[in-house]
């Protein structure tokens, strides 16, 4: 969290919005396409967060879409482009191709999608490393466990989430090799239901210990695992404010400052096309604090998490990225 603090800082102090409008005379305008509703507490609304955040720094205009389906969006940059929006982000995987098709129709626009692998000379791709504190999440919940099964619900099986509930796999067995990890995709991100009912039929197989990555379908997991009685994660957002009593750690994603990022390139006119990565090292991940469960997580647990964020950090050990579901 210092790093991410040093980073906006450092952008807040070099980016004056007065002297960016004095300069062009113009109002950048950056516009955000959302899968599910900007309050979910988790995917979405930490790009809001940077949304808002950007405007607040550097007084640009901004407009958002929420629960934009992959069908519905390409229409939807579509229809930024044509109002004259200098930044359209698409946040998530399957926003990737769509802003790279309508990049070829209005080429002096900038597109841009988190967590997506296409690109063009106006369109990047801002990869965050989620797979790290996926990781993480994993040898936290592997320490926890009393039954030697957890279970982790994906919401669309994509390249993005599979990575995530597969480091988090990766994880967990690197605390108990015979430890069973369940894993689901439900194919939404927005269905609550259907996460929740994914993570009861795994308590119901004696996971004890529930787990996410599915932006607001995540939300039942969580449901249920308060529900049950059982421990829970969270994703992307410090979701403990979903569950105090249930949510042991989140997984944190930093995309404000992706966002940042980005709006200054197009500011500086410095905006290129390309995939870019960016994870723990550049303080784009992180994993949230354990509130109530401080006492409670086994010192050898939260040492051994301490000891692969820095080794993460320095690059001496990388997290496997797997991008194809695995078995049990």
């Amino acid at each position: 969290m210092k790093r991410l603090a040093l980073i906006l800082v450092a952008l807040s102090l070099a980016f004056s919005p007065v002297f960016a409008q004095a300069k062009s005379g113009k109002k950048i305008k950056v516009a955000l396409i959302l899968s599910g509703p900007a309050n979910d507490q988790g995917w979405n609304a930490v790009a809001l967060q940077g949304l808002k955040d950007a405007e607040a720094k550097f007084g640009v205009e901004t407009a958002y879409s929420e629960n934009v389906g992959i069908a519905d969006s390409e229409a939807a940059f579509m229809d930024y482009a044509s109002q004259g929006y200098d930044l359209v982000i698409g946040h998530g995987y399957q926003y990737g191709d769509p802003a790279v098709k309508v990049g070829k129709r209005f080429p002096k626009t900038k597109f841009m999608a988190i967590e997506a692998s296409s690109s063009s000379e106006n369109t990047a791709s801002y990869v965050i490393a989620c797979e790290q504190a996926g990781y993480l999440m994993g040898v936290l919940a592997g320490s926890l466990s009393k039954t030697g099964k957890i279970g982790i619900v994906g919401g669309i099986e994509q390249p993005s989430i599979i990575k995530i509930l597969e480091a988090y796999k990766l994880g967990a067995k690197s605390v108990n090799p015979k430890i069973t990890v369940f894993t689901a995709y439900v194919g939404s991100f927005t269905d609550v239901n259907l996460g929740k009912e994914a993570a009861l039929a795994m308590a119901d197989q004696g996971a004890d210990v529930l787990s996410h990555s599915a932006n607001q379908a995540g939300t039942g997991v969580i449901k249920a695992a308060e529900e049950r009685g059982l421990l829970s994660t969270g994703d992307s957002w410090d979701q403990s404010v979903i569950s105090p009593k249930s949510v042991a750690c989140s997984t944190i994603y930093n995309v404000p400052v992706l966002v940042l990022i980005a709006v200054e390139k197009v500011r500086g006119g410095t905006f290129k096309g390309g995939v870019f990565n960016l994870g723990m090292k550049e303080g784009v991940v992180d994993i949230a604090s354990y509130h109530d469960f401080e006492s409670k997580i086994p010192k050898k647990a939260k040492t051994s998490i301490v000891d692969l964020k820095k080794k993460i950090t320095a690059g001496s050990f990388v997290v496997p990225i797997v991008i194809k579901s695995t078995s049990k």
